[in-house]
């Protein structure tokens, strides 16, 4: 997640968050062909899973926050396919192709899908060095301003936490999604308690897990 406005964990202003009882994966038909199409075209569009989200976090922030779930996801893979000249705007405006086909690395073909899902695209990553933290640990998100994609949410920056797993080393999103390779790093669950995050009004019993990178720590 970039510092966008798609980052509304802790923010004011947008209200509760109202969990739909046994809600299904997808609300429309429509939408189940968006996630569809975002998949397959990670092969032959040759984008990762982080290229993928920060082109979906870059939205403009009146147009990511005027369209549903899936909505964004399909802006997303048109600003993609835009980017490397798959499509053009007045082909998604039409809605086909206009122009001959162009060539393209490769295609995620119908008998593969459901191996690819189950399988995902592992991220883990032999170590390069022993990890900064053990479980126990005091740690502090770092308060930074980050320009693109990052895992780090807002509302944990500037905040302690305690370690409490080590997850092993893992491909390091915010290299990933600019194309500037894998750099992988330690990754840790840290727990937050609400009163940290969010003062004395907090529920006392809350307590908040966040996946972090070692980059995104330093010691409390």
């Amino acid at each position: 997640m970039t510092d966008g406005v798609h980052d509304m964990g802790g923010a004011r202003g947008f209200g509760k968050v109202l969990p739909e009882p046994n809600e299904p994966p997808f609300h429309a038909a429509w939408e189940r062909r968006a996630f569809a199409l975002t998949i397959a075209m990670g092969m032959p569009g040759g984008w990762n899973v982080d290229m993928s989200r920060a082109a979906r976090e870059s939205l403009p922030p009146q147009d990511y926050l005027a369209k549903s779930y899936y909505e964004i996801w399909l802006a997303g893979l048109e600003k993609l396919m835009a980017e490397r000249g798959l499509v053009a705007r007045d082909e998604i405006d039409a809605g086909h192709a206009l122009r001959p086909a162009k060539p393209i690395k490769g295609v995620l073909s119908a008998g593969d899908v459901a191996q690819m899902l189950f399988r995902g695209a592992p991220t883990v990553r032999e170590p390069t060095g022993p990890a900064r933290f053990v479980v126990g640990d005091r740690v502090r998100a770092r308060a930074v301003s980050v320009p693109t994609h990052t895992r780090l949410p807002r509302y944990v920056r500037g905040h302690v936490g305690v370690v409490e797993l080590v997850h092993g080393c893992h491909v390091f999103p915010d290299s990933s999604a600019l194309g500037a390779g894998e750099n992988p790093q330690w990754l840790y669950a840290v727990r937050f308690s609400g009163r940290e995050l969010w003062g004395a009004d907090a529920d006392p019993t809350a307590q908040v897990s966040v996946d972090a990178w070692e980059a995104y720590l330093e010691p409390a």
